[in-house]
């Protein structure tokens, strides 16, 4: 059953029972209606289960739900410190409500609760603000040489996104040792790629676990150290602006393939290692007049041509190729055309 059927059902009865007990009270307000008892208690019965079964979801599970993101969107430390500031702020409000609590009247019973919720949110607000004041106070006192070598530390962070982890060639790249510094995977980077594989769309599930599991292979088997940092970025929502805004502080860089990021990355200053781009950079280069083995899979657009491809995917038009096709042939290059898309290379038969 779903949970939140099970939290209307439980608002429903509580108000409905706080509705018969209410009608008490209505009978004292109103005793001209004590002679319909009965209708008068199912009437207040069957209104304050109406309102609990609406509204209970709204004053229960969603703020739940909503505080629970937002303890799992906190750093361990700044959690950790918070809890100690409430902790602390409330005993010295108790202590503090004591002599508050022998005001008389409506005074004396009210401002205790008042004072021991103020207590509680400044030492929340201290905590807090302490933890800020002695980074600032660290930063400071850093000698030359330990300010120079965390910036170098900093420098060489590289954040991954999404993208760039479901794709899984970070895992061959990392292989081969051309990746140098610490691969940076922030928690909301993994709390979207846990969302993904929790879908119900089968290919997104799909996509989702298997970037899961890529960087669980990464973290067993990369030759750069893997972490996952929980720091967080204020004022921010959107995963990609969250990426950017961490990078610019931790003066790192972000792999991608995902060519939007990549470009508002760029238009920010933030170095941006787009895998895309290293496979374009390393396919195989061939010059007008170079002869190599092609075989020839499919037809072209345009008549007579015909179509394969290299090893590294790039596509060879061979002109005159279509009665070639499903066989092995050696043809020489005519050109070699750049395109947003990738490398095309124009060839006939030798």
């Amino acid at each position: 059953m779903n949970i939140e059927l099970i939290v209307r059902i439980i608002g429903l009865i509580l108000f409905g029972i706080g509705g018969l007990a209410l009608s008490d009270q209505i009978f004292t307000w109103f005793p001209a209606l004590t002679p319909d008892t009965t209708w008068v208690k199912i009437i207040s019965g069957m209104v304050g289960g109406i309102v609990g079964f609406v509204i209970t979801p709204w004053i229960s599970l969603r703020p739940f739900n909503k505080l629970r993101q937002t303890i799992q969107q906190l750093p361990v430390h700044t959690l950790l410190l918070s809890i100690v500031g409430l902790i602390a702020g409330l005993a010295i409000g108790t202590l503090a409500a004591y002599p508050i609590s022998l005001l008389p009247g409506v005074l004396g019973q009210f401002l205790p609760f008042v004072v021991a919720a103020l207590f509680g949110y400044l030492g929340i607000m201290i905590a807090t603000l302490r933890t800020e004041l002695l980074q600032v106070a660290r930063e400071r006192f850093l000698s030359k040489e330990e300010k120079g070598e965390r910036e170098h530390a900093q420098g060489r962070a590289i954040l991954l996104d999404t993208s760039v982890i479901i794709d899984g060639r970070i895992s061959d790249i990392c292989h081969t040792g051309f990746l140098q510094g610490e691969l940076v995977v922030p928690l909301f980077v993994l709390n979207e790629l846990q969302h993904i594989a929790d879908s119900s769309d089968t290919l997104r599930r799909n996509r989702g676990r298997r970037g899961l599991e890529i960087l669980s292979q990464l973290q067993d088997e990369s030759l750069i150290p893997v972490r996952i940092t929980d720091e967080a970025v204020e004022g921010v929502k959107e995963v990609d602006d969250k990426l950017i805004a961490l990078a610019r502080q931790l003066e790192g860089s972000i792999l991608t393939n995902d060519y939007n990021l990549n470009r508002v990355a760029d238009l920010q200053g933030v170095t941006v290692l787009n895998v895309n781009e290293l496979a374009n950079a390393v396919k195989t280069v061939l010059l007008p007049g170079e002869t190599f083995s092609i075989h020839i899979l499919q037809e072209g657009k345009e008549s007579d041509q015909g179509v394969g491809y290299l090893d590294d995917g790039t596509m060879v038009v061979v002109e005159g190729g279509r009665n070639r096709i499903g066989k092995t042939t050696t043809v020489m290059v005519n050109k070699v055309l750049q395109t947003a898309a990738g490398r095309m290379i124009f060839a006939r038969p030798e």
